[in-house]
């Protein structure tokens, strides 16, 4: 029995779904690149990456909010500085239009500090600190957030951020890995690139980005024959604590499973009144699994068992129902 529900865990956690009628808002921040040739690589990712969610996870313009440290360098992309003022005044606005339940992304690319007891995200202007985002953030709490920094020393921002309904992304462990971090680029290329839909609904959750750009980042250095300089961290389950190997079934990636950026074609094509349903189902399945989870030290063990083998069974059948475009 417990090897068969460690083998349906492995199997069916993987799933992502995001909640039915959610919709998504992105904030993506480019920072201070302080040479020519951070600047170009900083907007290579920025742009690519609103260009995936519009070309490939049907977001529009609307839904997304880019800033950037030269707005004139691409004006057909960019919406205004990358200060600490107009990030403050994108926040507002997606907390004025967003309903309670909504996901939003925010995305930082660029380079991080750390000067005495603050870790800073640099921007042109008053660098933001990890504790002015989480003050930033709070119009924000009553929908799904996460915070992807992407930067160099961002170590720092998952104690900081950490939070109910939040997932915390960092491209470093901490803030004393200060070099140019290689994770914003293989995080975004994951949103373009097949082999990162793991569970192939054509969909891309931040868990699957996660991994998908730790492997890459990991690949890269082994390639280059260099020792790694980041090492990226994930925290969603509200500890302060980020984990390097995120697992739904024992902690961190639970809600970052679930956090899907976007629709996709495959999304679209469930969304009439019998595929909705499947995917509210699905929904509602993955949550049941999660909250047994959380409860398995307060039960008895053949009881737990039987709850999660009836569950996973459950959630196996409606997901193969959604992939195959039928009733489960």
């Amino acid at each position: 029995m417990k090897a068969e529900c460690g083998m349906r865990i492995a199997c069916v956690l993987l799933i992502a779904a995001a909640p039915l009628g959610a919709q998504t808002q992105v904030i993506i921040v480019t920072g201070a690149s302080g040479e020519p040739g951070y600047a170009t690589s900083f907007h290579a990712a920025g742009s690519a990456l609103v260009d995936a969610l519009v070309m490939k996870h049907g977001l529009t313009a609307d839904d997304i909010t880019y800033l950037a440290e030269d707005p004139a360098k691409d004006p057909k992309r960019i919406d205004g500085k990358s200060s600490k003022q107009e990030l403050t005044q994108a926040i507002s606005r997606v907390a004025g239009r967003a309903r309670a339940g909504d996901r939003v992304l925010l995305m930082l690319i660029g380079h991080g500090s750390h000067s005495g007891s603050d870790s800073r995200f640099n921007l042109p202007g008053p660098d933001l600190t990890a504790a002015e985002l989480g003050v930033m953030l709070e119009p924000l709490k009553a929908m799904q957030v996460a915070v992807v920094n992407a930067a160099s020393a961002s170590g720092d921002f998952v104690a900081a951020l950490s939070g109910k309904n939040r997932i915390v992304i960092t491209a470093t462990k901490s803030s004393y890995e200060r070099n140019e971090t290689l994770f914003p680029r293989f995080f975004v290329a994951a949103f373009t690139t097949p082999g990162a839909d793991t569970d192939k609904d054509e969909r891309i959750s931040l868990l699957e980005a996660f991994v998908y750009a730790k492997r890459e980042v990991a690949r890269a250095y082994e390639t280059d024959t260099r020792l790694p300089t980041e090492h990226a961290m994930l925290d969603d389950d509200g500890d302060r604590r980020g984990s390097a190997e995120a697992d739904p079934r024992a902690g961190d990636g639970s809600l970052a499973r679930r956090f899907i950026v976007g629709r996709s074609t495959t999304a679209s094509s469930v969304a009439t009144t019998a595929g909705g349903a499947l995917v509210a189902k699905r929904t509602q399945l993955e949550a049941q699994v999660d909250s047994l989870r959380r409860r398995k030290e307060t039960m008895a063990t053949d009881a737990y068992e039987r709850e999660l083998e009836r569950l996973l069974v459950e959630l196996a059948q409606v997901s193969q129902a959604i992939r195959e475009g039928r009733s489960p």
